[in-house]
């Protein structure tokens, strides 16, 4: 499985997108956020933290956002364009079988777990848990952003249900979402042991659940541990065919 580097697309496609009409003091605090944030959590991230990162003033920073919560829901907005982006163009969309692409999905998930844990961790969720009862409106954008995505992978799996199993009583936008509370909570686990193994782990019995569901028996092998946080007998996630 070929490794990709999740950091290095956000900083990629962020210095692309670009334009006269955004200043760059604006982008390098965006990034700044995303970085920062994903490091330390909203709370514990300071606007002196935030200038450092991104080498600008605080003038800088409040001719551009009135407050800290300002530019977390500007980050929100610039995550889902630069992840939104990373998945577009990622190999699996090429897929013609609707199977096999959503199962290139999950193993494209499981490449991305890369670098350092603020590298390939999500913004959305690392906000939403701090955020959910202080701060309804980065709580709300950060819901939007992570079922923008469900839906997206909801059309593939949609496609998958109607080729390989049009019987099945679940729901493509249930499946969705559950992949990205899945995705979500082995971005927790990540987090609790200090290693992308756990996670990687979870991804790869993700992957076998959903391959069981769209009727791939291959691919679902082999059953899962009663061991819940055993780890995967080879220490690697299935490969995409």
């Amino acid at each position: 499985m070929v490794a990709y580097r999740f950091a290095d697309h956000i900083e990629q496609s962020s210095s692309m997108n670009e334009s006269d009409t955004i200043a760059p003091a604006k982008t390098r605090l965006l990034d700044a956020a995303l970085k920062v944030i994903r490091t330390k959590g909203y709370v514990a991230t300071t606007l002196d933290d935030l200038c450092t990162e991104a080498g600008v003033t605080k003038g800088s920073f409040f001719h551009h956002f009135k407050s800290k919560e300002e530019l977390a829901l500007a980050a929100v907005a610039h995550w889902n364009t630069l992840t939104g982006g990373l998945f577009a163009q990622a190999p699996y969309t090429q897929i013609v079988d609707p199977r096999e692409r959503v199962l290139a999905y999950i193993d494209f998930r499981s490449a991305i777990l890369q670098g350092e844990l603020p590298d390939f961790t999500c913004l959305l969720g690392t906000m939403v848990q701090e955020t959910f009862e202080t701060h309804p409106r980065i709580r709300d954008a950060c819901e939007h952003g992570i079922t923008l995505h469900a839906r997206v992978v909801a059309a593939d799996i949609a496609a998958a249900k109607a080729q390989y199993a049009p019987d099945a009583p679940w729901q493509p936008e249930d499946v969705a979402l559950y992949t990205q509370a899945a995705i979500q909570g082995a971005f927790i686990l990540a987090k609790a042991r200090g290693s992308a193994e756990i996670a990687a782990n979870c991804v790869a019995h993700l992957r076998r659940y959903v391959a069981s569901l769209l009727g791939n028996v291959q691919d679902a092998e082999p059953a899962l541990p009663t061991n819940p946080i055993a780890r995967v007998a080879t220490g690697k996630t299935t490969k995409k065919r």
